[in-house]
């Protein structure tokens, strides 16, 4: 009994990370794809529904102290989700915008007008609703942790990313490795997902994350700071090979946010009268990866630089389609054509000078598609969730530098995810769901303020 008691006090306390942990290892094997039919998709929904049942009858109970802003939007987003497939009446549904095409295809059938959702393609609708179970529950894993579970999370997803990366160069060396779970392009250096720009994205986030980790514990910086460094070096290999020339700016830019992130931290390791030392060895980083980049593009591996030096921006898909995208925004304002049906609703409105071989599965512009199938009440839960972003981003970077560095780490993380969400579609692959929420989840925690001085102001009674 004893036994059984230690046993239990050994595993219970890390129940929570070990579940999420399980979630992730989970998510880095199938959730770097955001078709619907893509196997990884069954995999990853299925770990996160049994990881939160066991959750749940652990008796553990979370704690959404400094969460509930991010409990709050992906309450909402569901919400909006499921009132989609609410099945309307047929007057009330034909009075929408955009569904009178619809409505004539069912009169010439000689059926009469059934109850239909607001959602055209409900099945692609319940497919986006099944999706959100990932947040959902890396939101509930995170919030079962104490304060020390927590702070492994950036090694948690540093790990995840290094693992990707390490994975690219294997495919880089002409390994042929292919995923079944999911709809990758076999050849290509996309580490764990199946589009190179959300593979360059986990890059970059990279870049900020590793110096973070580096840092946190001032106890084992002597080990951390080295492998952090090893981990910065592959992400610029993988940057610059990858493809992906969004991400290759945006790891550029990663880099340089995340030596701001610690700046604070490498000026009180060094001292003040040190400054040499910072200087040499930042000069002496950047020297090494301008000869890592150049000794890529003598042996012709920049794939990421030669795609953006010979890209032609006239013929890019997102570019012809955007006065379309457009046109279909408007002729389904404000109710939205519903969410996961874009590929049968581009099809619908297609012209013929933009039909090829291939089929346009997304917008390549989530934020333009995601006012496509939720009208102006999505429009309205993005500008809510970017003024919350301005507004804890404005707390994070006017805190105490010491307190505030996964505030800020998530504050950057976000933005680079917003960034690359005008120019592709990261946001729908379940890995980087929960990146997102655990980004969501540093910004919204309150670090200390800058501390004032002891002195009153003006006016102010001693």
């Amino acid at each position: 009994m004893s036994r059984f008691l230690f046993v239990r006090r050994l595993i219970l306390p890390n129940l929570g990370l070990i579940l999420l942990s399980f979630v992730v290892a989970s998510l880095w094997l199938g959730g770097g794809a955001s078709r619907a039919d893509a196997l990884g998709q069954s995999l990853v929904r299925a770990v996160s529904t049994l990881t939160l049942i066991a959750l749940i009858f652990s008796g553990r109970r979370p704690n959404l102290i400094g969460m509930r802003p991010v409990a709050y939007f992906l309450a909402a987003i569901l919400s909006l989700v499921l009132i989609q497939l609410i099945p309307l009446p047929p007057e009330l549904w034909m009075s929408l915008p955009g569904r009178t095409p619809f409505a004539e295809a069912a009169s010439l059938s000689g059926y009469p007008q059934p109850w239909r959702p607001i959602a055209i393609v409900p099945g692609g609708a319940v497919n986006a609703a099944a999706s959100l179970i990932v947040p959902i529950t890396v939101l509930m894993l995170i919030a079962c942790l104490n304060a020390d579970e927590r702070r492994r999370l950036p090694g948690l997803l540093l790990l995840a990313i290094v693992a990707s990366a390490v994975l690219g160069v294997i495919q880089l060396a002409g390994t042929g490795i292919d995923n079944p779970l999911i709809n990758e392009d076999v050849g290509l250096a996309s580490g764990m997902f199946a589009n190179r720009n959300h593979s360059g994205l986990f890059i970059a986030l990279g870049c900020m994350a590793a110096p973070v980790w580096a840092f946190m514990s001032a106890e084992q910086r002597r080990w951390r700071i080295p492998v952090a460094l090893g981990s910065v070096l592959l992400f610029v290999i993988m940057a610059v090979v990858g493809g992906s020339r969004v991400g290759l700016l945006l790891a550029a830019f990663g880099l340089c946010a995340g030596a701001v992130l610690v700046q604070h931290e490498i000026r009180k390791a060094i001292g003040p009268n040190r400054r040499w030392v910072y200087l040499a060895g930042g000069g002496g980083i950047v020297l090494l990866f301008g000869l890592l980049i150049a000794a890529s593009v003598m042996s012709d591996r920049a794939v990421s630089i030669d795609r953006f030096m010979n890209s032609d921006i006239t013929h890019d898909m997102r570019q012809r389609s955007f006065p379309t995208l457009m046109n279909m925004i408007w002729a389904y304002f404000p109710v939205g054509s519903g969410f996961g049906g874009f590929d049968q609703m581009f099809r619908f409105h297609e012209p013929l000078a933009l039909l090829k071989p291939t089929y346009f599965n997304h917008a390549h512009n989530d934020l333009v598609e995601v006012v496509l199938d939720g009208g102006l009440a999505s429009l309205l839960l993005m500008v809510a969730a970017a003024l919350w972003w301005l507004r804890a981003s404005i707390g994070a970077w006017f805190a105490s530098p010491g307190d505030a560095m996964l505030p800020r780490l998530g504050s950057a993380m976000l933005l680079f995810v917003a960034i690359a969400s005008a120019f592709d579609y990261p946001a729908r692959t379940p890995m980087m769901m929960a990146v997102i929420v655990i980004a969501a989840i540093w910004l919204a925690q309150r670090p200390k303020s800058r501390p004032g001085t002891a002195l009153p102001t003006p006016g102010q009674p001693l």
